[in-house]
């Protein structure tokens, strides 16, 4: 670990990062040049202390997941989070890693996205970040580990998982996750990612089994999704893709027609998730 040019890296792209780059509002007196630490910090899911620690050049080596969380807080390009590993003392990050990277540019959509439901997916249906209020129509996707990070996976093995749609529309659900990875894998071949992860489903859920037996191809959703809130209830909403081909990521957006019954729960939605901001705090990392 070079924890003095580790140090100089931070600060450099965090003073070249300005505040409209990240959906802030700029205003003409801040003392910092580019963002604070402790706008940095948030935007990694850390402590303010913990991350400048890292650039006073002070602060213990930080694990793989912690480089990653601020290469995506600093909006580094997928060259300069190399680069911010190596110089963390971790080895260029293996593929799986890489493919969980963010481009500048979707990140940069998605800030501006503050006040809507959106969340970037990773090509086996893996949440990678949410906005707040996502995150209140959702729950916390971006907490599991393992296979458990696909929603496919978890449709056909956590129950609990299909508690956010109306039981009427599971079965379709089920169609279309499975139409998706078999695509997935199709594309990826027949050793990658996705074709293990059908392999598992095939041995764990016999559901999945009997749709993926049916061969189904070309199943898509349509623009319009129901979800079933706890707190508020049935929404009907709109949800538009913006594909990154080069990262096989995809921005999904969920909006609602002005003057609905949805529109003014996805209001209620929005207090809902600023109470849930304020119940959680930044993680100090190790």
């Amino acid at each position: 670990m070079d924890r003095t040019e580790l140090a100089r890296f931070l600060r450099g792209r965090r003073e070249a990062l300005q505040p409209g780059d990240i959906g802030l509002p700029h205003r003409a007196r801040r003392r910092t040049r580019g963002l604070r630490r402790e706008e940095v910090a948030e935007l990694s899911g850390m402590s303010t202390d913990y991350y400048a620690r890292l650039e006073r050049g002070t602060g213990p080596q930080p694990s793989e997941q912690m480089i990653a969380a601020i290469a995506r807080g600093l909006r580094l390009s997928l060259a300069e989070r190399d680069h911010l590993f190596l110089l963390a003392g971790h080895a260029t990050p293996r593929r799986t890693l890489r493919a969980d990277h963010i481009s500048p540019g979707l990140m940069r959509i998605l800030d501006r996205l503050r006040d809507t439901p959106a969340q970037i997916m990773g090509p086996l249906g893996e949440t990678l970040v949410q906005t707040r209020l996502a995150t209140a129509l959702l729950g916390d996707q971006t907490r599991y580990t393992g296979p458990a990070r696909s929603v496919v996976y978890r449709w056909f093995t956590d129950p609990a998982s299909r508690l956010i749609y109306p039981a009427s529309d599971h079965p379709a659900h089920g169609r279309v996750f499975t139409a998706q990875l078999r695509r997935t894998a199709a594309r990826q071949g027949p050793h990658s990612p996705a074709a293990d992860l059908a392999r598992r489903l095939l041995d764990e859920s016999e559901e999945f089994a009997a749709i993926w037996n049916e061969h189904e191809v070309g199943l898509t959703y349509t623009d319009e999704k129901r979800f079933a809130h706890a707190e508020v209830g049935e929404l009907t909403l709109h949800c538009q893709s913006l594909l990154d081909p080069d990262q096989d990521h995809a921005l999904l957006v969920f909006t609602a027609t002005p003057g609905t019954e949805s529109y003014e729960k996805l209001q209620v939605l929005e207090v809902i998730g600023t109470q849930q901001l304020e119940r959680t705090s930044p993680v100090t990392g190790p």
